[in-house]
């Protein structure tokens, strides 16, 4: 029984790019001033281009109860478009959206608050929203304020909350009054870590439950085990939709950092100078499990050529991984040694099980008697590593740059034995 059905839905907003006139001369205002009364290119303001965006174009699916959606894609995509669609808060400009069911969703921080009402008014003011009774509402008022954590702050505006105190209290709204359609965009992120493991496991009992959910999230991970069917949408259009784990492994595969290599054939154009110059930056990975990106698991091969210009040279490489932020996450050098003129090669071997999930970047200085840096190639490489979990409920990210696998153990030592 489909509860959520889509038709041919698109929805058009209108762009205003404004002319500058801030340090415009005299000249410049009259003329301004004249084409904003005799020139077709603007607007009656007469300062204004007008361009036409399409954040969805042609979304056609069905959604049957019970089903938990995942929604995936880049920033931009049109997912919260969709869900404010969906959520009744803007209207698509053609097609149309059929819903059965009593709908809850939290889109950002403060969806659906008065900011001069305190939380315990909030409360039963969303529950109204969602056609429920005070009855009703009492009935769950106890787990709400429990699961958000706000207390002490009941009876004060909300307008007057941390943007993580708002989040905790809408979320917990949302989630135990009951709706059939449960609707969650990214704002989670604005919670503490432990918060969103609550959240997460409340969305699997909703889940567990028969109700309907839809979830977009940049974690995968989360979504892969939250959601059985999902929908991978680029530029306002639904590209695919299916199983979770194929939708999320066909949009790693087209998202993913390409730029695993450099190579140069000619020695004139390659980068460096009369002593060195670099012929190739090649990164290997050894993909797990038939996949074609890199996870946490997949061990990294590096390879570096280059041409060494000066016979006798003392030479030694150092490598340089980054964050995508900038932060060292390590460095590591090679023994110096003399080479004659000719190529040389530099390998390095990265385990899998080592690196956290997140967007790296690859920097290699050749170098010269340990000490003077003959050529530095900043940020060569480019390279994503996305999540793996096995036998693993928390969703949420996990902490830190590394993630090796260590021998962590733990055993009984004592038993206790009962008379």
């Amino acid at each position: 029984m489909s509860v959520i059905v889509a038709e041919n839905i698109s929805k058009k907003y209108i762009i205003d790019h404004q002319r500058k006139t801030g340090s415009s001369s005299l000249r410049d205002i009259v003329s301004d001033t004249v084409d904003k009364w005799f020139s077709r290119k603007h607007d009656h303001s007469g300062f204004a281009e007008k361009e036409e965006f399409w954040a969805l174009q042609d979304v056609n699916f069905s959604i049957d109860k019970g089903d938990r959606i995942g929604i995936v894609g880049h920033n931009g995509a049109g997912k919260s478009t969709l869900l404010k669609i969906l959520s009744r808060i803007t209207e698509p400009t053609t097609g149309q959206i059929k819903i059965d069911g009593r709908i809850a969703s939290l889109l950002e921080v403060g969806t659906g608050f008065h900011p001069e009402l305190t939380g315990r008014e909030n409360i039963f003011l969303n529950g109204a929203i969602l056609g429920m009774s005070k009855s009703e509402i009492r009935e769950s008022f106890d787990a709400i304020v429990d699961f958000a954590g706000v207390e002490k702050f009941l009876d004060t505006p909300v307008k007057r909350y941390s943007s993580g105190m708002y989040v905790r209290l809408g979320f917990a709204i949302a989630a135990h009054l009951n709706p059939e359609i449960l609707i969650v965009d990214e704002v989670l992120a604005v919670g503490d870590t432990e918060f969103q493991k609550k959240c997460l496991g409340k969305m699997r009992d909703v889940s567990e439950s028969g109700r309907t959910l839809l979830f977009v999230s940049h974690n995968l991970t989360a979504i892969q085990a939250l959601c059985n069917k999902s929908f991978y949408f680029e530029k306002g259009r639904l590209i695919d939709q299916g199983e979770t784990t194929h939708i999320v492994t066909n949009y790693l595969s087209k998202v993913s950092h390409k730029s695993l290599e450099k190579h140069w054939d000619n020695i004139e154009n390659a980068p460096g100078n009369d002593q060195v110059r670099v012929k190739s930056f090649k990164l290997f990975p050894e993909y797990q499990d038939d996949l074609n990106h890199i996870d946490v698991r997949t061990p990294v091969n590096f390879h570096f050529e280059f041409w060494n210009l000066v016979e006798g040279a003392m030479l030694n490489l150092s490598m340089h991984l980054y964050t995508f932020t900038g932060e060292c996450i390590f460095n590591v050098g090679t023994q110096a040694e003399s080479f004659s003129k000719g190529i040389v090669t530099g390998t390095c071997e990265l385990p899998g099980n080592f690196l956290n999930d997140g967007s790296y970047v690859v920097s290699m200085m050749i170098v010269k008697d340990t000490s003077t840096v003959l050529y530095n190639m900043e940020e060569a490489l480019i390279f994503d590593i996305e999540d793996y979990r096995e036998n693993v409920t928390w969703y949420g990210k996990w902490p830190g740059y590394i993630r090796p696998q260590l021998n962590f153990s733990i055993r009984q030592t004592e038993h206790v034995v009962n008379d």
